[in-house]
Order: C-alpha cells, then structure tokens, then sequence
C-alpha cells in the first residue's frame, strides 16, 4: 500500500490539504512517526512538535498493546488487558517503566523547551498505522486536555476495529487504507525500518529551522 512512510506522509497530506492555510500544529507519536510528521508539517505549512505516550505492552507480546500511557501519567486501558493477562501488579510495573522512558525521550528530543502552544490551535496527531489503537487513544487525551480548537487523527493504515474505537476521541479522523484483513502496520509498507533518537532530533532540529528533517525524513 505505500512504499515507505515518507511515501504515506505525502498520501497523508493530500488528504489533509483542506488544512493549508491554518497554520496546523503537527504533533507526532515517536519514532516512527516523526519524520512523516516533518513532511506533514512542512506541506501543511504548520509546525512540527511531539506528543510523548508510550504502549502498555503484554505481558507475553512486547508487540501487542493492552493499553497506552501518556506523559501526565494517564492511562487508557484496553477491553482485552485482563483477558492478556495484565493485573493490577503488572499494569504498575510496565507503567513506571514507560513513564520512565517517556521522561526520557522528553530529555533527548526537546532539552530546555517547553512543548508548543496547543490551546486554540488545529493540532493534527499523526502515527504510521493504529493496530489497537491504544497508543493514539493516549494521544488524543493528551492534546485534548490543552484545549485544541480542532483535534486531527491522521493515520495512513488501520484496523477498523481500532479506527472505530479511535473515532470518538478526535474532532476528525483521516485514515487512508482500513484493510479487512489488517495484522499489523508493517505490513502495508515496503520498507519499515525502525527511526532511531538521532533521526527524531534531526527532524525536529530541521522542522524548526525550516530545513527539512533530517535523513529519516526522506527515503534513500
């Protein structure tokens, strides 16, 4: 479905063309989302910052989301989580450990700053899929708790179960392909490869001076 996620970005923001002209602030869930969010904002003529939230994973399944945390300490909590084997003792654990990561990615990616305003602004949330759709659950409450004027999801691929739960947490919802069949995001790309900090800090540094975003923001 798409070659690789700069190819996705540019599907992305043809969709969100009726946003040109806002100013929109793009907020993108790390790694893998950033440098599709550099495109996106770059495009959309808006700015690009980060919203930090961490999967909650399985117990048995690093890969397998049964809920998400955000950077305040919320957590959303899948219908499934019990189901998987996540009690009270292990949803702690795995949230002190993704609070901790959080903190510190916030060290790495923006050292000294403070977020960008939200209130008032169209904020588009962008991630490379939704398979549970936990992770951007957290992201929508996030942003949503800085009083947006209009909140955006916008994702390339997603299941429609996860699309249909994500739906009411955002003002508008933009997801290209929800296939029938979907197993996992990856596999309605090419090329997937992991985005590492150094690329996240590179399409941050680049977005801000007007530059670009660094090489994980273009396919080699």
């Amino acid at each position: 479905m798409f070659h690789d996620r700069l190819d996705a970005a540019r599907q992305l923001a043809v969709a969100l063309a009726h946003h040109l002209g806002h100013h929109p602030l793009v907020l993108a869930i790390p790694r893998g989302a950033v440098p599709m969010g550099a495109h996106l904002a770059r495009a959309l003529d808006g700015e690009l910052d980060l919203v930090l939230v961490r999967k909650l994973p399985a117990p048995f399944s690093d890969e397998f989301a049964v809920g998400a945390v955000d950077e305040s300490g919320w957590v959303y909590l899948a219908p499934h989580a019990a189901a998987a084997g996540a009690d009270a003792d292990y949803l702690a654990r795995v949230r002190r450990e993704q609070l901790a990561e959080i903190a510190r990615r916030r060290d790495a990616y923006t050292p000294g700053r403070p977020p960008l305003p939200v209130r008032g602004r169209t904020v588009i949330v962008v991630d490379d899929g939704l398979a549970t759709g936990a992770t951007m659950l957290a992201a929508l409450h996030a942003v949503r708790q800085r009083a947006p004027a209009r909140l955006v999801c916008a994702v390339p691929v997603g299941s429609r179960d996860s699309v249909a739960r994500v739906r009411p947490a955002a003002d508008e919802l933009v997801c290209l392909y929800t296939p029938a069949d979907f197993e996992a995001v990856g596999q309605y790309y090419a090329r997937f490869p992991q985005v590492t900090d150094a690329e996240v800090v590179n399409a941050l540094r680049g977005a801000a001076a007007g530059t670009g975003g660094g090489p994980g923001a273009s396919a080699p």
